[in-house]
C-alpha cells in the first residue's frame, strides 16, 4: 500500500502534495507580489487621468478626484494649455532607432555568433574569449570613448551616432552562439553536399532553424534601444533627435512648463511602455524558448 500510495504521489502536480494551508498561503504570496509589482503600472494610468492639483494632493491615490484627459490631449497636441510638447517627434525618433537598431543586431549578431560557432579560423577562441570580457566592462565606462570617436569622424549629433553604437551587442552574439551550437552538424554537412555554401547554408538553413532564437534577440534588441539613453547622451544634443527617453527626461528636469506636471509626465511615460510590453506579452512564449535554448548540446 505504501508503494502504491508513493506512486500516485509522485503523480501529482507539486503542489498538490503539500497541505491545503501551505498552499492557499503560497498563492496569497505570490499574488501579494504580484500586486506589489503591478501596483506602479497601475498608478501610473491612473495618475494620466487626473487633474495637476489631484495628483499633487493625492499622489498615491487610486482613483481620480475629477477624472480628465487633458495630459493626453495636450500630449498629442489636441490642447492649447501649456507648452507644446513633440510627443510625437519623440516617439518617430524612437521608432526610427528601434526597429534599424533591432533589423542590424538580428542580423550582425547571429553572423557573429555562427562564425564563432562553426567556422574554423585562426584565433576564434581568443575572439570569443574578448567577446565574453566585454560583458564584464561596464557600459558607463565606454561612454567618453564613444563621445570622443563620434566626434572624431564627424558623426556627433546625428542619426548615425545614435545608431552605429548600437548596431552590434555581445549579449546577442553569446546567445545566437550557444543556439547554433545546439544545432546538429548533420543538418549543415547535407547542405554542403548539394552543393550550398557557407552563407547559403547559413541563411537558408540554419537560420530559419534558429526562429526561437531570433525571436528573443529581437525582443531584447527592441527593448534595448527603445529604452536606450546613455548612448544617446553621448551622441546628440539637439532636440531634433531627441527620443521618448531622452525627451521625457528633459521633460521630468522642467524644462518644458512648471510645476510638477504628475498626470502629463505618467501619461507620457505610459505611452512610451506600452510598445514594449505589447511585443513582450505577444512574443513571451518565443522569449522563453529561445532563452533555454542551448542550455542542452545534442
Amino acid at each position: 500500500m505504501n508503494a502504491k500510495a508513493a506512486a500516485r504521489a509522485q503523480g501529482r502536480p507539486v503542489l498538490e502534495r503539500f497541505p491545503l494551508a501551505l498552499r492557499i498561503l503560497g498563492y496569497t504570496t505570490v499574488i501579494a507580489i504580484g500586486l506589489l509589482y503591478l501596483f506602479p503600472f497601475i498608478l501610473q494610468l491612473v495618475t494620466g487621468f487626473k487633474t495637476d492639483p489631484d495628483a499633487a494632493a493625492h499622489p498615491l491615490g487610486l482613483i481620480p478626484t475629477t477624472p480628465t484627459t487633458a495630459a493626453y490631449q495636450r500630449l498629442f497636441g489636441l490642447s492649447q494649455s501649456g507648452e507644446a510638447v513633440p510627443f510625437f517627434r519623440w516617439l518617430g525618433n524612437s521608432v526610427f532607432l528601434s526597429v534599424t537598431v533591432t533589423a542590424g543586431r538580428v542580423l550582425f549578431d547571429s553572423m557573429a555568433g555562427y562564425a564563432l560557432a562553426r567556422l574554423n579560423f585562426p584565433g576564434r577562441r581568443v575572439l570569443f574569449g574578448f567577446v565574453i570580457a566585454i560583458l564584464a566592462v561596464p557600459p558607463v565606462a565606454l561612454l567618453i570613448p564613444k563621445f570622443l570617436v563620434l566626434n572624431t569622424f564627424g558623426l556627433f549629433d546625428t542619426y548615425a551616432a545614435m545608431i552605429l553604437p548600437l548596431l552590434v551587442d555581445t549579449v546577442g552574439i553569446f546567445i545566437m552562439k550557444q543556439f547554433f551550437e545546439s544545432i546538429p552538424r548533420e543538418v549543415e554537412e547535407a547542405a554542403k553536399m548539394d552543393g550550398a555554401g557557407v552563407f547559403r547554408t547559413f541563411w537558408s538553413i540554419v537560420l530559419p532553424m534558429a526562429r526561437p532564437a531570433l525571436i528573443t534577440l529581437t525582443i531584447l534588441s527592441f527593448q534595448g534601444s527603445w529604452n536606450e539613453f546613455t548612448n544617446l547622451l553621448v551622441a546628440t544634443q539637439s532636440s531634433q533627435y531627441e527620443t521618448l527617453t531622452t525627451g521625457l527626461a528633459r521633460f521630468v528636469s522642467g524644462s518644458l512648463g512648471q510645476g510638477t506636471q504628475y498626470p502629463l509626465k505618467l501619461a507620457a511615460a505610459l505611452m512610451a511602455t506600452i510598445p514594449v510590453a505589447v511585443l513582450f506579452f505577444c512574443f513571451q512564449r518565443y522569449f522563453v524558448q529561445g532563452a533555454n535554448a542551448g542550455a542542452v548540446k545534442e
